[in-house]
């Protein structure tokens, strides 16, 4: 499908923009509007191993458009706008700002290792950190007058951002927690419109969240990859079906 009725006229996809990590983005004859296609594709280390997965594609999107409504119905601001088809969707064209806000609410993955933490420690208050995007540089940490020095965002847009993550934060830990689902950290970003508005962007699925079946404590993310300790997509499909029973 190369065109979709939206709004009452038809976007037209255009010229691939870039391949990312897990989606192929597309321009459309509309400049304020991207189309997104999800694909077959799981990594790890920022990109360094990666593998073909079947039907990972549609799940992810699948997860994401209905936690993006979910937001939405919740008035938090973001990128999504319409469905394409099981692995394409319409969005707002955004300039992505350069870092990524992970919030953690339990001790895991990197925190661990970093810190000596117990695993699955809860941590109280959230910990909240910014990293600067480059896979090339493994996505290191970054601080507030390091971003400032760089010009990467403003101290308002800093304050912006903490203040959605919390609130998207307090969102899907009662949505999951509906679910039987523990959330145990995820990372966000977030882009600028040509206004100047700040926007929730990226994707919201088990790629980019640790999450915890409350009753067996295994997990339902992309750890399952990472770890090579089984099938990812079961753990996607539980997800998305669990949501699907209370969105």
């Amino acid at each position: 499908m190369d065109s979709i009725e939206y709004e009452k006229r038809t976007i037209t996809r255009g010229a691939l923009k870039y391949t990312g990590k897990a989606k192929q983005v597309y321009t459309t004859d509309d400049p304020d509007i991207l189309w997104v296609h999800y694909l077959d594709q799981a990594t790890a280390l920022n990109g360094k191993v990666k593998e073909t997965i079947s039907g990972k594609g549609e799940l992810n999107s699948a997860i994401s458009q209905l936690l993006f409504n979910y937001l939405t119905g919740n008035n938090i601001k973001n990128h999504y706008l319409h469905s394409i088809s099981k692995t394409d969707e319409l969005i707002t064209s955004l300039d992505i700002l350069p870092i990524e806000v992970v919030t953690r609410n339990y001790a895991s993955g990197h925190f661990v290792s970093k810190f000596a933490a117990t695993p699955m420690q809860k941590l109280t208050p959230i910990v909240q950190e910014f990293y600067y995007k480059s896979d090339a540089l493994d996505d290191p940490f970054i601080n507030d007058s390091q971003i400032l020095a760089l010009n990467y965002a403003t101290n308002d847009e800093l304050t912006k951002l903490r203040a959605e993550s919390t609130i998207i934060n307090r969102h899907l830990i009662d949505l999951f927690r509906q679910a039987n689902i523990q959330l145990i950290d995820f990372k966000l970003e977030f882009g600028r419109t040509k206004n100047g508005d700040i926007l929730l962007a990226d994707e919201l699925s088990p790629d980019n969240m640790r999450l915890v079946d409350i009753a067996t404590g295994n997990s339902l993310d992309k750890d399952v990859f990472r770890k090579h300790s089984g099938d990812v997509t079961v753990g996607y499909q539980e997800v998305l079906t669990r949501l699907q029973q209370i969105i």
